[in-house]
C-alpha cells in the first residue's frame, strides 16, 4: 500500500487487530506494515515511533464506551452501565491493561469517557474532589478486575512464543497447584469449581463488587443528606 493511500485511521484500526492478537510485545512497526501491504517506514510517515502509535491506539478504543444519556437514567444507572462498558472494552482489548503500567495514555477518546463520568457522579450529588474520588474508585475498581483476563493473555502469548502448548502447560502447573491447595480446608473444598481455575473468580464477582461499591457511595450521599436534615 502506498504511503499516499495509507491513512492514520488505518493504522490505527489495523495496529488494534495486532495488539488484541499479541499485545504490547508483539507491536512494532514492520509486523504492522506487513499487516497494512505495505513497508515500515511508509507509517512513520503517519505516526513517528511505537510510543506515538500505542498514544493514538490506546485513545481510540476509549470511544467504544457507549455514554449514557444523563437526562434520561439516574445516576447509579448510568454508573452501572459506564462501569460495565469499560469492562467490556477492557476485555476486548487487554493490552489496555499492560499500557498502563508502561505509557502515560490520553487524547480526546479518554477525555471524553472521564469527563462524562465525573458528571455522572457530580449529578449523584458528590462536590468537588468527592466527585473525583467516586469516578477514581470505581474506576480503579474496573481496572482491577480486568487483570485477570490482560495477565492470562499476556501469560498464554509467552507460553506460545516458548515453542509449548499453552493450555497443556497451564494445566500442568494447575496439577501442581491443587497439590498445594489441597492442604488449606477452604481452597480444598473449591477444589473443581470455576472459582479454582487460574486468574478465575466466581460467575457475577464483578456485578456483585460494582453493585456493593455503589451501595457505598450512596449510603455516603444518604448520611449527607440525613445530617443536613437534621443541622
Amino acid at each position: 500500500m502506498p504511503r499516499t493511500s495509507l491513512t492514520r485511521e488505518q493504522i490505527v484500526r489495523t495496529a488494534v487487530e495486532l495488539l488484541d492478537e499479541e499485545g504490547l510485545e508483539g507491536l512494532n512497526m514492520r509486523a504492522l506494515g506487513k499487516r497494512l501491504g505495505t513497508v515500515a517506514t511508509a507509517v512513520y510517515w503517519h505516526v513517528k515511533n511505537k510510543d506515538d502509535l500505542v498514544l493514538l491506539v490506546g485513545d481510540h478504543v476509549w470511544n467504544e464506551i457507549e455514554l449514557p444519556d444523563l437526562d434520561a437514567v439516574d445516576w447509579r444507572a448510568a454508573a452501572t452501565s459506564m462501569a460495565t462498558g469499560l469492562h467490556a472494552m477492557l476485555i476486548r482489548h487487554p493490552w489496555l491493561v499492560q499500557a498502563f503500567g508502561s505509557y502515560v495514555l490520553y487524547g480526546p477518546g479518554k477525555s471524553r469517557h472521564d469527563d462524562h463520568s465525573l458528571a455522572v457522579y457530580e449529578k449523584a450529588g458528590f462536590v468537588g474532589a468527592e466527585a473525583d474520588q467516586a469516578a477514581a474508585g470505581v474506576f480503579t475498581y474496573v481496572l482491577g478486575n480486568a487483570l485477570g483476563a490482560s495477565a492470562a493473555a499476556s501469560l498464554t502469548r509467552r507460553l506460545s512464543r516458548d515453542g509449548g502448548d499453552p493450555e497443556e502447560l497451564i494445566q500442568q502447573t494447575m496439577a501442581k497447584a491443587v497439590e498445594v491447595a489441597e492442604r488449606f480446608p477452604r481452597l480444598r473444598s473449591r477444589i473443581g469449581t470455576d472459582s479454582a481455575e487460574y486468574l478465575a473468580a466466581p460467575d457475577k464477582t464483578f456485578e456483585l463488587g460494582l453493585s456493593a461499591l455503589l451501595d457505598g457511595l450512596e449510603g455516603r450521599l444518604a448520611a449527607r443528606r440525613a445530617r443536613t436534615s437534621e443541622g
